[in-house]
């Protein structure tokens, strides 16, 4: 199968989601997931169609941003060391794992003198597991507010969530449900537009989609099967 045909299933199991939730298709994007996938996977997903291309390291996507042209966005969904935010400035359109003020600080502080507004998520830990990144669900209303009025240039798009590892999907159901709720508590709190939830991957994409979804982030069921690091 090719990256073209994988993301044309991947469309039609969404479409089949949404139509359970009375959903429109349109209404969810996919983020290819290129995790040791070489430039030219990452080509064809742009080609066929990828709303964006999903990166977990800094570095890896520095090797491979250059190699691929186009306007497709490129997200960070992978824990963001302060020492790395200027480089993943110059690489990534959106940050889906901001989970602490030292690092919104640290992006501000970049961002300030160039005059951009960087869209972000913030990244919450609702299954609380300790070896995740994340903020707790119980902090992420406060954080939202804190980076609201003292970080003008991170403007907060929606909320991503890992659920806990677990081979039947409909186990993480509950954790979207909350992730979905959480949402729109925080944007009451810090009055904010309603937010996308950046949730499912590729085991458990579709009951995300149910749950709300807007953007899933799919590696291998787009990219088939991950290759040695590289």
């Amino acid at each position: 199968m090719t990256v073209a045909e994988n993301l044309g299933r991947v469309r039609e199991r969404i479409a089949a989601a949404c139509a359970r939730a009375g959903r429109d298709p349109a209404s969810v994007r996919i983020v290819a997931v290129s995790k040791t996938q070489p430039a030219e996977a990452v080509r064809e997903a742009v080609a066929a169609g990828a709303d964006a291309i999903g990166e977990n390291r800094v570095q890896e996507a520095s090797g491979k941003r250059p190699l691929v042209t186009g306007a497709t966005p490129w997200h960070l969904i992978g824990p963001l060391q302060r020492n790395k935010a200027r480089a993943a400035l110059e690489l990534f359109d959106v940050i889906e794992t901001v989970d602490r003020p030292e690092l919104a600080d640290r992006l501000e502080g970049l961002l300030a003198p160039l005059g951009r507004v960087l869209p972000v998520f913030l990244e919450v830990n609702v299954g609380g597991e300790q070896q995740k990144s994340g903020v707790l669900p119980g902090v992420a209303p406060a954080l939202a507010e804190r980076i609201v009025a003292g970080c003008p240039h991170l403007s907060i798009r929606g909320v991503m969530t890992v659920p806990p590892y677990h081979p039947d999907p409909e186990r993480a159901r509950p954790v979207f449900a909350q992730l979905r709720r959480l949402a729109r508590e925080i944007a009451a709190r810090a009055g904010l537009a309603p937010l996308e939830l950046s949730m499912g991957m590729t085991e458990d994409f579709e009951v995300a989609v149910e749950e709300g979804a807007t953007l899933v982030r799919l590696g291998r069921v787009v990219f088939g099967e991950r290759r040695a690091a590289p």
